[in-house]
């Protein structure tokens, strides 16, 4: 074999051993690197949360005087131009806190919750017993003449919701699942106290006065409404309305004897209109799913 032949064999050899894994490498299928899940936060509403409030408050006091003799105990029917009923506004600004727990089933939230109230609401009227004609009648016993410029017996009357308190169940609809529409109703209570000054004169023409007060807690019921909505998965925010009705009680008795027998009992009913702005805490992780 000539020298030429055999380099030109061998060339062809070391050629074509080089391709190989040139040809093997191209024929290898590409390789992919697997791309981790999505998380996707899901908004649960199930749980336990407190939070605080702040509001306004427009309360009403429906309030009535009977007068009474304080020798016989008989009641006293006050004569034309006295004032015996008044409905008088009790206004102001509250604040407090609340605590509760949710359950969510789907797109409905049920609950219940507690709040206690500190309350700036107050108000004040006047009453009147009137004299019968020139003497004093029934409403200044005794008197036989009267002096310029005397009116009767009077009751200058203030109240004030000193705090507030509500037990409620909560139900609602999520518009999104992040927003919450819901009613709420449940027990209402709170303490109101009631002051008053009642003025009047003895026989003998001598102004005579006394000042009182009672402060008691009285039990009623609450209904209204509202809306939630998720800042993040553990804060929320919510605007609330309240209609609390504590009832009619008893709120008040003062009497001048023995300077004068003349007596004055108050009964009242409280109703109240309540609007308020929250903010709530709700305790637990995160939920997320992974696609």
């Amino acid at each position: 074999m000539r020298a030429s032949t055999f380099k030109a064999l061998a060339t062809a050899a070391f050629a074509a051993m080089a391709a190989i894994p040139a040809a093997s490498a191209a024929d290898l299928a590409p390789r992919y690197t697997k791309a981790p899940p999505v998380m996707v936060e899901v908004w649960n509403w199930t749980g336990f949360y407190i939070g605080g409030n702040a509001g306004y408050s427009w309360g009403r006091s429906n309030s009535d005087v009977s007068y009474f003799n304080t020798a016989t105990g008989l009641p006293i029917v006050p004569p034309a131009g006295s004032i015996t009923s008044a409905a008088f506004d009790m206004n102001g600004g509250i604040a407090g806190g609340q605590a509760g727990y949710n359950w969510q089933t789907g797109s409905w939230v049920w609950g219940v919750e507690a709040d206690i109230q500190w309350s700036g609401e107050k108000g004040s009227s006047r009453f009147l017993c009137a004299p019968l004609a020139q003497l004093g009648g029934a409403c200044l016993p005794g008197l036989t003449a009267l002096i310029p410029g005397v009116t009767g017996t009077s009751l200058a009357l203030d109240q004030s919701l000193e705090w507030f308190g509500t037990a409620r169940l909560r139900g609602g609809f999520l518009v999104s699942p992040r927003v919450l529409l819901y009613g709420t109703g449940g027990l209402a209570y709170g303490s109101i106290k009631t002051s008053g000054t009642l003025s009047g004169f003895t026989p003998g023409d001598v102004p005579v006065s006394i000042s009182g007060s009672s402060t008691e807690t009285h039990l009623g019921w609450t209904v209204g409404a509202g809306i939630e909505g998720k800042i993040t998965q553990n804060w929320s925010a919510k605007l609330e309305y309240l209609y609390m009705d504590l009832g009619r009680y008893d709120s008040l008795t003062l009497s001048l004897a023995p300077a004068s027998l003349i007596g004055a009992h108050v009964s009242s009913h409280f109703t109240d209109h309540i609007l308020r702005a929250g903010i709530n805490y709700q305790f637990g992780g995160p939920v997320v799913a992974k696609y």
